[in-house]
Parts: structure tokens; C-alpha cells; sequence
């Protein structure tokens, strides 16, 4: 008595689709197994592009307070005390030390000395191991007291702040050497540094004015630093590629 046995010879002549089938699972898992490690490959990529941004941005901010603190160490060695707001990133300077009177924005000639030193350490200090790049701008800030002066018409604190402003840069750019200049700095883009601007009475430094004191205090120059940033469209380019926002039709 014979015996037949089939063979997987004869599975596969029965099943013709067998063999095609198992094929296109084994591609299909290939392309499975690909599509994950471009998947991982470009997570990776946007986690690192987020993580370069972050580290640039911490970078900036840890050049920022240097500045600050170093400004303010440089000058107390010639005996000049400035105020330092490392939150608002402002380095203060008092009527004290630029000697504004009420309704005035000359920088007087006994106050001229202390001015060009403020000058000539703001320059060394940012100048620094290219700490410029990491800034965006700094502004040479002018406020007044509360009492109002019709010396600037209709222009009256906001005229004067800016004045007091201007006053002092056009100070510094005459007074200090070529190799101090402050004009001649650029920020990170290629665009100068420095910038004046005025704030009238409206940022005051102390809750009343009612002594001369206290109006003394608000005649002031606010040096404020502000610090380069990721830029956006950086931002927006990454979640675009990722999908993320993508209206749906």
C-alpha cells in the first residue's frame, strides 16, 4: 500500500497567491520599519533645532546680567554708583551723576568727567568678547520729573526726556576716543546698537514727588539692554514641517 504525502511543493502549486502575498507583507513591513526612522530621524532633528534655540536664548541672557554686573563693578571702582534692575535689565544713572536740573538737559562741564568714565566702561564692557552679538538693542532712555515745562511747546516732558536722551549720546560720540565710540556698534543683524528714546514723566522711580528729592531722583538716564531672540519665523517653519496648525479642508 502506498502512501502519498503532499509536499509544500504542491501547497504552493495549490495556492499560486501564497508566495506574492507574503511578499508584499515583507515590503510593506520594510517600508513600516523605514517610514519610522525618518519619522524618529526628523522628531530628532526639530528637537535639536528647539534645543539650539533655547540654548542661544539662555547664551543671551546669561551675557545680559554679565553686562549689568560688570558695569556696575567697573564703576564703583572710580566711585561711581549706578543703580542696576537686572529684572528690567536697566543700568540707572541719577541726576547725581549727569547733574540735570528741573527743566534742563545739558550735561553741565563739573558732571562732564563722570559722564565720558560711564561712556568709555558701557563701551569696554559690551565690546567683550563680542557680547554685541548677543544683543538686540540698547537704549539710551530719558525720563523728567512731574513738573511740566513749556520749553519744548507742546512737546513739554516727552521733548525733555528725549533731549536729556540725545544730550548724553551726542556727548559720548564727541568726547570719546575712535576705538570708544558707541555709534559704530552693530548688533547681530548689522544694525547699530544703540538707540535714544524718551519717557517724559511717565516712568517714575519713586511713589511721590513732592519734595526735591524726590523729583531729583525721576531726572534720570536709563540704560536698557535688550537681547537677541530666536527668530519666529524659525519657530513657525519648524511647526509647519511637523504638521502641527495645518488647517484640514
Amino acid at each position: 500500500m502506498k502512501v502519498f504525502r503532499r509536499t509544500a511543493a504542491s501547497v504552493d502549486e495549490e495556492n499560486p497567491y501564497w508566495m506574492s502575498f507574503s511578499d508584499i507583507m515583507a515590503g510593506l513591513l520594510i517600508l513600516f520599519v523605514l517610514a519610522c526612522a525618518v519619522l524618529v530621524l526628523n522628531l530628532t532633528q526639530k528637537q535639536q533645532d528647539f534645543d539650539k534655540s533655547i540654548q542661544e536664548l539662555k547664551q543671551a541672557d546669561t551675557v545680559r546680567r554679565t553686562i549689568l554686573h560688570e558695569i556696575k563693578e567697573k564703576l564703583e571702582k572710580k566711585g561711581i554708583t549706578v543703580i542696576v534692575n537686572e529684572n528690567d535689565s536697566i543700568v540707572s544713572i541719577s541726576s547725581d551723576l549727569l547733574g540735570f536740573a528741573s527743566r534742563d538737559y545739558s550735561i553741565r562741564e563739573q558732571y562732564q568727567n563722570t559722564a565720558l568714565d560711564i561712556g568709555q566702561v558701557l563701551g569696554d564692557v559690551i565690546r567683550k568678547e563680542g557680547r554685541s552679538e548677543y544683543l538686540d538693542t540698547v537704549f539710551i532712555e530719558g525720563h523728567t520729573d512731574v513738573l511740566p515745562t513749556s520749553f519744548f511747546g507742546n512737546k513739554g516732558n516727552w521733548g525733555l526726556s528725549a533731549y536729556r536722551a540725545i544730550s548724553l549720546w551726542q556727548f559720548w560720540n564727541e568726547k570719546l576716543k575712535s576705538n570708544q565710540r558707541l555709534d559704530i556698534l552693530k548688533n547681530h543683524a548689522g544694525h547699530f546698537l544703540f538707540s535714544v528714546s524718551g519717557y517724559g514723566k511717565t516712568r517714575p522711580v519713586t511713589e511721590t514727588q513732592q519734595t526735591e528729592d524726590e523729583r531729583k531722583e525721576n531726572r534720570r538716564i536709563d540704560i536698557r539692554f535688550t537681547i537677541r531672540h530666536p527668530d519666529l519665523k524659525d519657530f513657525e517653519k519648524v511647526k509647519e514641517k511637523s504638521g502641527f496648525g495645518v488647517e484640514g479642508s
